[in-house]
């Protein structure tokens, strides 16, 4: 299990860091410095849904439906595996698994925001409707706080097993 943990955690911080300092970046100098859907943990209104895709060059939108969203696939994979793996780890029972329960429902959330965003971009702006939106930055909202309390969970977990071992 430690074995998987460090291969996973390691792959999906590879492709964080390429997402971080590649991809979204790229993503958001085509949209004139706007930030992209994934990247707003507060989410987003229609207004400012439309005001990116308007925005968002056609070269950004390609980029953003093939290669930002294959890595994204890859990452959520990955990410998901190491947090469930890890909290199984670190926490006892049950905490390990209700932390790995919110890191899964993390990335079914993380993959339907994906599948949202992409009919957004694949929407002409004059069609882009309100739900659509309001879901898809409430899941981007929902990833976001879950992930935080994964990472949070598995962080401090991960210094109460150090403490308990150094100080026996």
């Amino acid at each position: 299990m430690h074995r998987a943990f460090w291969v996973s955690f390691t792959a999906a911080m590879a492709i964080y860091l390429t997402m971080a300092l590649w991809s979204v970046p790229f993503i958001s100098s085509q949209a004139g410095g706007q930030v992209p859907f994934d990247m707003r943990p507060f989410g987003y209104s229609l207004s400012e849904a439309i005001l990116f895709l308007s925005a968002l060059s056609d070269e950004g939108r390609e980029f953003y439906l093939t290669v930002q969203h294959r890595l994204d696939i890859a990452y959520l994979a990955l990410v998901g595996l190491a947090l469930v793996l890890g909290l199984q780890m670190v926490l006892r029972r049950p905490w390990g698994t209700v932390f790995s329960l919110v890191a899964l429902i993390a990335t079914a959330a993380d993959y339907f925001e994906n599948y949202l965003v992409a009919g957004l971009l694949n929407t002409p702006i004059e069609a882009v409707d309100e739900i659509t939106v309001q879901v898809a930055s409430f899941l981007t909202m929902s990833k976001s706080i879950s992930h935080m309390i994964c990472f949070s969970a598995l962080l401090l977990g991960t210094v109460n097993l150090v403490l308990r071992r150094v100080l026996r």
